[in-house]
């Protein structure tokens, strides 16, 4: 595989970043303007789906919209400082960038908020692509002719095999070893600290 070939796609939240004290913040202001009470440590335990998907757990249908559209606008504020990059993430992106390829960031996370925290952490991949989650990530990785994705849910994996890359598993978010192996993960990794190894030698 010639190495200028390589594109290599992320999942964002609990692969790149550790988000969950940032969500867990957002949360937090979120019961506390709308009076809901969010079991904020469940939400966190189960990150990856979208927004709206985990709202539609604490609030009526027909209140969903605004009440995401609120949380995004609070998010800035108190998301993206507490957020952390995941062991191993910067790492990960330099060994790609180290072989002449190229990264991209494909989340189901809003693209704006998802921008804030790679600039926040100074991750700075070639593409950034917010808003899709599961087989419709697919839409990105081909179009970017992605041969690589790299996630910690069996959502991502599904988004790899949609688009014929290789499906690498974290297990530093919800899912672990086992179900990603059954999702269809072609590899599995404890954390990004071993992606780059086996980056090295996927490329030779």
């Amino acid at each position: 595989m010639a190495s200028h070939t390589l594109t290599v796609g992320f999942d964002l939240d609990m692969t790149l970043i550790d988000s969950r004290p940032g969500i867990r913040a957002a949360y937090v202001v979120l019961a506390a303007e709308t009076g809901v009470a969010i079991d904020v440590d469940l939400v966190v335990s189960r990150l990856g789906p979208p927004l709206e998907d985990e709202l539609a757990n604490w609030f009526p249908a027909a209140e969903v919209p605004a009440v995401a559209g609120r949380y995004r606008e609070i998010y800035p504020t108190h998301a993206i400082v507490p957020s952390l990059a995941m062991p191993g993430a910067r790492e990960s992106v330099e060994a790609i960038r180290g072989l002449g390829g190229r990264t991209m960031v494909v989340t189901a996370k809003y693209e704006p908020s998802a921008k804030l925290h790679l600039d926040h952490l100074g991750i700075q991949p070639d593409v950034l692509v917010g808003g899709l989650w599961a087989e419709a990530k697919a839409e990105a990785l081909r179009e970017y002719r992605a041969g690589v994705y790299v996630g910690d849910h069996t959502g991502d994996v599904r988004g790899a095999r949609a688009a014929d890359a290789v499906s690498v598993g974290v297990t530093t978010g919800p899912c672990d070893a086992a179900e990603l192996r059954d999702a269809g993960a072609d590899v599995v990794l404890s954390s990004l600290t071993e992606f780059p190894d086996w980056l090295n030698a996927y490329a030779s």
